[in-house]
């Protein structure tokens, strides 16, 4: 019976790591290397950034102030490290995709579902999100109509937790767009080329005008300046705290809980490092084409935010359409109308690439089997997948309609940090594994050759170095390259290590002023938890390392890894315990639905080569935000 339940355990376990294997791809199929740095950079770029527009606003009001701009720089700078992972992540993977491909080919089927799971959640509330933004520029471009006669109806029904009002116009356009999908209704490089081209004159367009009618008193504000406002004012929208005022009214506090929401703004580094397998030399256009595209986002919302700063005082901007209410605020009144009608246009085009995304990571998980069969169900007539645009239509349409814009910012933000902290933790984990085998072809003849020795006797096999003295071979590996028991060690301490830096995370997020301000108790834990993090990467650091050719490696490694984590971890815990409470019920419902039904209707092995082909062809028609090697060609 022991023996009989040991080796259900151990199948078990094997199911949860096991590795989706990569068909061979035919020689038309394989890209050629003609892309330079600048089309990476462009591929960025071209990445919807219509969030940008209502994102300033709130941050600027809630969160921030103008030290807005300082949180964008810190972003910037963890995007630095989060990209450089991203680069070699994908470069371990022969194939262009997404996270979600990697990390099934990569680290196993658990470690799939998760992160699937997760960017299902982070599509699904950045569709909520351009819906309920679209109907507040809207309702802001005729006078606040709408949302004046549903708050008159409905505000003193609804809990505190949930927006004041339910949006249907919010639901109306999801339900829209989701009809468009199902017709069949895509985008087109021109359709790209112009939302891009109307972005760049937006924001080129805001700067300039902050330099024009700004004011540099805007960033020297102080209560006397807030009671006159107030006095003087008879818009409900525009009476944001003041905090303490000046150029941080919130304080250091506010500014990196500024820095953890906007970070799912840098998603066009996703499609950088996809298409870079495309490059002759991607060792030195990756790195330059992250740069230069960090860089020109951080200018661009950094620009956007300082003019709307100046041009209004942040407790009067508006939170839900800042940028046409900056305008009248300055007696452009014109100029307003004409930006609000552009911010609607490009919320339209990345509300349709999202839902587009989004449906079709939901039929990736169903082929896998890690998602409900009837989710692929397809409309014959149009060949889209009908219930997994309407399941996603719903999702969105409900957040859409039940929750603030603020809150599902902070859902979409922890998403985004979680998506990144599991492509961090991948990256350390992975250079220090033996060479691993992502071919199906490569994998059948390993197997093959490795038949003879299966039947072997136990006695004739070589025992791993360093077997003798385990703790020796913590710090001092006898083997030069990676092996089982050196893998194992690494997985072990990053783990370990994971826990460490999120009780160390807690402890800054919860207890800043005791850490710092010399309290026995509180900074004594963190000094230990310090050496104890500094031991454990040490440990990890004299592991040998995986020294397999990539087109891109991390550099510092395990410095750089570890740094990453941890800024990802402690912006996560600067969210709210409301986001934290859904985020972790939408995991559960997560878990259920993986260890009730996927692990047990996952296929060992794809029978069909022409199955397995078509995940391959469903993202390489996937759009620019996870695969931009289709609009290459």
């Amino acid at each position: 019976m022991s023996r009989m339940l040991g080796q259900r355990v151990r199948q078990f376990g094997e199911k949860l790591v096991r590795r989706q294997p990569l068909e061979p791809r035919e020689e038309s199929e394989i890209p050629t290397l003609h892309l330079n740095t600048l089309n990476l950079v462009l591929f960025g770029v071209n990445t919807p950034k219509a969030r940008i527009y209502i994102l300033a606003g709130a941050m600027a009001v809630y969160v921030a102030g103008p030290a807005v701009i300082v949180s964008f720089l810190l972003v910037a700078l963890f995007a630095v490290l989060c990209a450089f992972c991203f680069a070699e992540f994908g470069a371990r993977v022969p194939r262009s995709g997404s996270v979600y491909l990697y990390s099934y080919v990569t680290m196993g089927q658990l470690y799939a579902f998760i992160t699937g799971w997760t960017l299902i959640l982070h599509l699904g509330v950045a569709t909520a999100y351009l819906t309920r933004a679209w109907s507040y520029n809207f309702d802001s471009l005729i006078g606040n109509h709408i949302s004046q006669k549903l708050e008159g109806m409905f505000s003193e029904h609804m809990p505190s937790f949930l927006a004041p009002y339910p949006d249907f116009v919010a639901l109306a356009l999801v339900l829209l767009m989701a009809g468009l999908l199902i017709l069949g209704v895509h985008d087109s490089a021109l359709v790209r080329k112009v939302s891009a081209g109307c972005n760049v004159l937006v924001l080129s367009f805001m700067i300039l005008s902050g330099f024009i009618k700004g004011d540099l008193h805007n960033w020297q504000l102080t209560e006397q300046d807030y009671k006159l406002a107030t006095s003087g004012s008879s818009d409900s929208y525009s009476l944001g705290p003041l905090g303490s005022g000046g150029f941080v009214p919130f304080g250091f506090e506010g500014i990196l809980q500024g820095a953890a929401m906007p970070f799912y703004s840098f998603l066009g580094l996703n499609a950088i490092v996809t298409a870079g397998k495309e490059t002759p030399n991607p060792q030195r256009s990756i790195p330059w084409s992250l740069g230069i595209f960090i860089s020109s986002c951080f200018l661009a919302y950094s620009g956007v935010t300082a003019a709307l700063t100046l041009m209004v005082p942040y407790y009067q901007i508006h939170p839900y359409s800042p940028l046409p209410q900056a305008f009248h605020h300055v007696g452009w009144a014109p100029a307003g109308y004409l930006v609000a009608v552009v911010i609607l246009c490009a919320l339209l085009y990345s509300l349709h690439v999202v839902m587009l995304t989004m449906s079709r990571l939901i039929c990736a998980m169903v082929e896998d089997g890690l998602l409900f069969r009837g989710l692929g169900k397809t409309y014959a007539r149009r060949g889209t997948p009908i219930v997994a645009i309407l399941v996603s239509a719903t999702l969105s349409g409900i957040l859409a309609v039940l929750f603030e814009i603020f809150h599902l910012v902070e859902l979409m933000s922890i998403g985004a940090l979680l998506s990144y902290f599991l492509v961090t933790f991948s990256v350390l984990i992975l250079r220090y594994q033996p060479d691993q085998n992502f071919s199906k072809k490569e994998k059948a003849e390993e197997e093959i050759e490795m038949e003879p020795i299966v039947g072997a006797s136990p006695l004739e096999s070589v025992p791993e170095a360093g077997t003798s003295n385990p703790l020796k071979s913590l710090c001092d590996p006898i083997s030069t390259t990676p092996t089982l028991k050196s893998g194992q060690i690494v997985y072990g301490c990053t783990f370990l290590l994971v826990l460490l830096l999120t009780i160390l995370s807690l402890l800054l997020a919860l207890w800043p002023s005791r850490v710092f301000s010399g309290d026995p108790g509180f900074t004594a834990g963190a000094v230990l938890l310090l050496l104890l993090i500094a031991g454990i990467t040490a440990i990890i650091w004299r592991q040998p390392q995986n020294t397999s050719p990539l087109p891109f490696r991390v550099p510092a490694l395990p410095v750089l890894p570890v740094l990453s984590i941890f800024l990802n971890v402690y912006l996560m815990m600067q969210m709210s315990s409301v986001t934290w409470a859904q985020f972790g019920i939408w995991n559960a419902m997560g878990l259920a639905i993986y260890f009730g039904y996927g692990i047990r209707h996952s296929p060992e092995e794809k029978s069909d080569p022409q199955q397995q082909r078509s995940v391959s062809r469903l993202w390489m028609n996937t759009p620019l935000m996870l695969n931009p090697l289709k609009q290459s060609k």
